[in-house]
C-alpha cells in the first residue's frame, strides 16, 4: 500500500510511519542537539578580478582569501560565499518562487511529477530498497545546464516567473561555480583550468528546490539523511529564517548557520577525488522541527558521464599517494553504492600496497 505523502501527514500532524524512522546510526542520534559551527565566510568576489590572465601577482588580501579558502575545504569541506554578486533582493526573489511552487495544489504540483527512476521532476525518494529510510521532504529537481538538456516539460508554468527566475539564477550559479573551480586550484598552486578542464565545457548543472514541512517527531525523522554529495561543487541557498542543516566535521554534528545573503558552498566527491583528497566532501543531513516549514535551494554541478576526472597529477608525490583510481560516471557508482548501503568513495579508493601504480 502507498504511504501517504509528506505533504499529507505534515498537515494533518500525523505520526510518521516506520519507513521514515531514523535507526541507529554510525553518526550520531538526533535528539543531541549540537553546536553551531563556525562554519568559515569567505569574500569570493576578491577572486573574480584577481584570477584574470592579466593578474599574474595576486594582492595580499587575495592570497590570505585564497589561503584561508584551501583552509576551509581541506578541514570541513565547506563555506559561506560572501561577494558572490547576487543581490540580497534576488536571493528573496528565489526563495519567494519556490514557495509560490510548493504552495500550489498538490495536483497542480503532480503536473511536474518525475518519472520511477527518474530524479528529474516533482516528488519525494527514489525507494530503491525496503530497508531505505525516507526523508521527510518533498522536491523538485530540474536541469539547468547544458541548456539543450532541460526538460522544459518539468518546469512549473505557475508561479508564471518561474523559468525566468531559475534560468537566471542558474546562470549567476553557474558563474560562481567556474568562478570556485579556478581559486580552489590556485589556492593548491595549480594552474587554474586544473579542476574545470577535467569537468570540460559542459558541466552537467541540477537545480533541486527542497521544502522540509513541520514533522511532529523531529527526534526521530530526518529531512534528509546523512550522506556526501556526489558532485564537484555544491552551491546551497538556505531558507533565510529557518535553521535545519547540520555538518559532520571533526566527528561531530554542528549546525550551520543562517547568513541570509550568503550561499553555501559544499564540495563534493568528484573534488575529492580531483584534490587527491586534500579538500573534503563533508557528510551533511538536514533535521525536521515541529513548528516551521524549510525551504532550500541546492544546485549541484558534474561533468558529463563520460567525461574522466581522477587526482591531478601534480598533487601525488612520494609524501601524498594516489589515493583514488580515474573514474568514468561517478553519479552512476554513487547510486549503486546507495542501493547497496555502501560509501561510494571508498570504492574508487585505491589500496594503499597500489597507491603509487595505479592510474
Amino acid at each position: 500500500m502507498a504511504l501517504p505523502s509528506v505533504e499529507e501527514m505534515s498537515i494533518k500532524g500525523d505520526e510518521p510511519p516506520p519507513e521514515y524512522i531514523v535507526k541507529d546510526s554510525t553518526f550520531g542520534s538526533i535528539e543531541s542537539s549540537p553546536p553551531l559551527g563556525s562554519i568559515p565566510i569567505i569574500n569570493i568576489g576578491l577572486f573574480s578580478s584577481q584570477l584574470s590572465p592579466s593578474h599574474d601577482h595576486h594582492s595580499k588580501q587575495v592570497e590570505d582569501e585564497l589561503e584561508k579558502l584551501r583552509s576551509a575545504l581541506s578541514s570541513g569541506g565547506c563555506f559561506q560565499a560572501i561577494g558572490h554578486g547576487m543581490s540580497s533582493s534576488f536571493l528573496d526573489k528565489v526563495r519567494e518562487v519556490a514557495k509560490q511552487f510548493f504552495a500550489l495544489p498538490a495536483e497542480e504540483k503532480q503536473k511536474y511529477s518525475r518519472a520511477v527512476n527518474e530524479s528529474e521532476g516533482y516528488g519525494n525518494d527514489v525507494v530503491v530498497s525496503e530497508k531505505q529510510v525516507l526523508d521527510w521532504s518533498y522536491r523538485l529537481t530540474l536541469r539547468v545546464f547544458p541548456e539543450d538538456l532541460r526538460r522544459l516539460h518539468l518546469w512549473p508554468q505557475n508561479p508564471t516567473d518561474f523559468g525566468e527566475m531559475l534560468h537566471e539564477y542558474g546562470t549567476r550559479t553557474k558563474s560562481v561555480i567556474d568562478l570556485l573551480f579556478k581559486a580552489m586550484a590556485k589556492s593548491l598552486k595549480l594552474e587554474e583550468d586544473s579542476f574545470s578542464k577535467q569537468f570540460g565545457d559542459r558541466v552537467l548543472m541540477q537545480t533541486r528546490f527542497n521544502f522540509y514541512p513541520p514533522c511532529s517527531r523531529p527526534d526521530q525523522v530526518l529531512g534528509v539523511k546523512p550522506h556526501t554529495d556526489r558532485s564537484g561543487i555544491t552551491i546551497l541557498l538556505q531558507d533565510g529564517e529557518v535553521e535545519g542543516l547540520q555538518v559532520f566535521i571533526e566527528d561531530r554534528w554542528v549546525r550551520v548557520p543562517i547568513i541570509p545573503d550568503a550561499l553555501l558552498v559544499n564540495l563534493g566527491d568528484q573534488m575529492q577525488i580531483m584534490s587527491n583528497g586534500i579538500f573534503k566532501s563533508p557528510m551533511h543531513r538536514v533535521v525536521t522541527n515541529t513548528e516551521k516549514m524549510r525551504l532550500s535551494v541546492a544546485t549541484f554541478s558534474e561533468p558529463e558521464p563520460h567525461r574522466e576526472i581522477g587526482p591531478v597529477d601534480l598533487l601525488i608525490d612520494e609524501n601524498r599517494p594516489r589515493l583514488y583510481r580515474n573514474v568514468k560516471n561517478y553519479g552512476a557508482i554513487n547510486y549503486e553504492c546507495f542501493q547497496k548501503g555502501t560509501v561510494a568513495l571508498e570504492t574508487v579508493r585505491v589500496l594503499s600496497m597500489n597507491a603509487s601504480g595505479i592510474r
